[in-house]
């Protein structure tokens, strides 16, 4: 083997580490400090005519290009990298010239082809012409092409990585909607916009079950807070009054249990209800205000904010031992925890001179970084399904808009989510892309 395809093996290996155990989540850090990029070419769609003559191909395309552009481990090449252009004559290894894209330092290349309805398309590793991934897709038409477009990225990434949870995954989020706030779902790259409830008031801090079929969410109104359960099955809302002022920030455990914030014994405290909605003891009872509970795949580990010790900072709680610690000591306001689904990561929101920010804390390595830099305020926090995209509310561009970054502190991406303010994101699995 080559020695450049050697280095591309290894890089991809490094990217997402399959796991050996089904189920279990990444375990080897990607796109580290000093680490390449893997290098794409698309060339230009072709159609019956040659380059450029279906219209449809080209879309798609674009649209896989647009998806390609949130994955920070790639990097789209141009063709005028390329020696002598396009090296192409058609879609198959037989009809491409793969040396230019040798010398071009180009890892991957990608064709596309259309014609009618009909969309082909193949990326080819180009030091072993190998055929690392190859899809047609029939009854296309332009509104679906985006659609597509996002079916084939999530296939590469999986190809790739081993994982597509990026695509695999929905938002739920709050938008201003009549003087109040509603929910709305979306997927990662904003396809399908969809306003969820109707509740009036102001619907805040959503939180997905494990499967994807519910959402837990608070509702404040002049009823006071109540806790809200929508289900995507049967796209309906269900509200349910708790006793004291505050009932906030619910959130499913893997096993599909509640924790929410409640302040039965006046101020509030962590409870996690039972099957009745009924609340039990406090997880990590405490004299001040904790709030914020976030879980790990096991549901042994809850991260949570609390005051406890004076100002807001980040906790974390074992549940077999019982046993808190504090895991913020930086910064006199930190809130809004989200755990990685492998319990090694927490992000978090951190005030500081600059206005809020995202913080990531790495429990086994004991280190903290900056993942997020303004301008504006950047708050509230939420990692996708595979523990290393983030996303993130921010008023950097004027409003509030969703963005997302990666653990790393890649620079930022806005999710497009329509007009108005959008806010409080929070990440979820989906019906697999296949």
């Amino acid at each position: 083997m080559k020695l450049k395809t050697w280095i591309l093996t290894c890089l991809l290996v490094l990217l997402f580490a399959q796991s050996s155990k089904a189920g279990e989540v990444l375990s080897v850090d990607i796109f580290g400090p000093g680490q390449s990029k893997v290098n794409i070419l698309v060339l230009p769609a072709r159609g019956p005519g040659g380059p450029g003559s279906s219209a449809l191909a080209k879309s798609f395309s674009e649209n896989v290009q647009s998806d390609i552009s949130y994955l920070p481990f790639l990097r789209l090449a141009y063709m005028n990298e390329i020696l002598g252009g396009d090296p192409s004559k058609g879609l198959k290894a037989d009809d491409i010239d793969f040396k230019p894209l040798q010398l071009g330092r180009i890892d991957l290349v990608m064709t596309v082809g259309g014609q009618g309805q009909e969309i082909e398309a193949r990326v080819y590793e180009t030091y072993t012409r190998k055929l690392l991934l190859g899809k047609s897709y029939s009854q296309v038409d332009e509104s679906g092409v985006p659609l597509v477009a996002d079916r084939f990225a999530a296939q590469l990434m999986r190809v790739l990585t081993g994982k597509s949870g990026f695509f695999d995954s929905t938002l739920a989020f709050s938008k201003r909607v009549n003087g109040g706030k509603e929910l709305f779902t979306g997927s990662a790259l904003g396809r399908g916009i969809t306003q969820i409830t109707n509740d009036g008031g102001f619907n805040v801090s959503p939180s997905w079950s494990k499967d994807g079929r519910y959402v837990a969410y608070t509702n404040i109104s002049d009823k006071g807070h109540r806790l809200g359960i929508w289900d995507r099955g049967k796209r309906i809302s269900r509200l349910r009054k708790f006793g004291g002022n505050v009932a906030i920030s619910p959130t499913f455990t893997p096993d599909g249990s509640i924790a929410i914030s409640l302040s039965i014994n006046g101020h509030p405290d962590i409870y996690l209800l039972d099957a009745d909605m009924n609340p039990g003891k406090p997880l990590a009872p405490s004299w001040a205000i904790s709030v914020s509970p976030s879980f790990d795949l096991s549901g042994r580990k809850m991260v949570f904010c609390s005051g406890r010790l004076g100002g807001p900072q980040i906790f974390l709680l074992n549940r077999d031992s019982g046993v808190v610690d504090r895991i913020t000591y930086e910064g006199n306001y930190n809130t809004r925890p989200s755990l990685s689904p492998d319990g090694r990561f927490v992000v978090f929101a951190r005030l500081t001179g600059d206005g809020h920010r995202i913080f990531l804390r790495d429990l086994v390595a004991n280190q903290e970084r900056q993942i997020s830099f303004g301008p504006g305020n950047d708050e509230d926090p939420s990692f996708d399904p595979d523990g290393y995209f983030v996303s993130f509310a921010s008023s950097r561009n004027g409003g509030t808009k969703i963005f997302v970054t990666t653990r790393y502190g890649d620079p930022a991406k806005q999710i497009p989510t329509g007009a108005g303010d959008a806010m409080a994101p929070a990440w979820g699995v989906a019906p697999a892309l296949n």
